[in-house]
C-alpha cells in the first residue's frame, strides 16, 4: 500500500515539476518579447534556467520525502513487545 502511495506521490511531483518547467519556458518567451536589449534577453534566459533548476530540486526533494515516509511506515508495521523485547510483523503474529 505504501509503495503505491509513494509511486502516486512521485508521479504527482514529476507532473508538478514538468508544469513549472513549462511555465518557466513560457515566461521566458514573454520576457524576451518585451525586452529590447540582449542583456534583458540573457536575464530572461537566466531566470528560466533558475526556475527549471528549482523545479528539479523540488522534485528530488519530494521523491526523497516520499521514500522516507514509506520506510517510516514499513518500520511502524513491525510491533515491539516490551515484555519480551522481540519484534514481530503483524501478518506473522499468531
Amino acid at each position: 500500500m505504501q509503495s503505491m502511495k509513494e509511486t502516486i506521490s512521485n508521479v504527482a511531483a514529476s507532473a508538478k515539476s514538468g508544469t513549472e518547467k513549462t511555465k518557466a519556458t513560457l515566461q521566458e518567451k514573454v520576457d524576451k518579447m518585451g525586452s529590447h536589449s540582449p542583456t534583458e534577453k540573457a536575464m530572461a534566459t537566466e531566470r528560466k534556467e533558475q526556475r527549471i533548476l528549482q523545479a528539479d530540486l523540488n522534485k528530488v526533494e519530494a521523491v526523497e520525502e516520499n521514500a522516507t515516509a514509506r520506510h517510516a511506515a514499513s518500520a511502524a508495521d513491525a510491533y515491539s513487545y516490551p515484555a519480551t523485547g522481540g519484534t514481530q510483523h503483524p501478518a506473522t503474529a499468531h
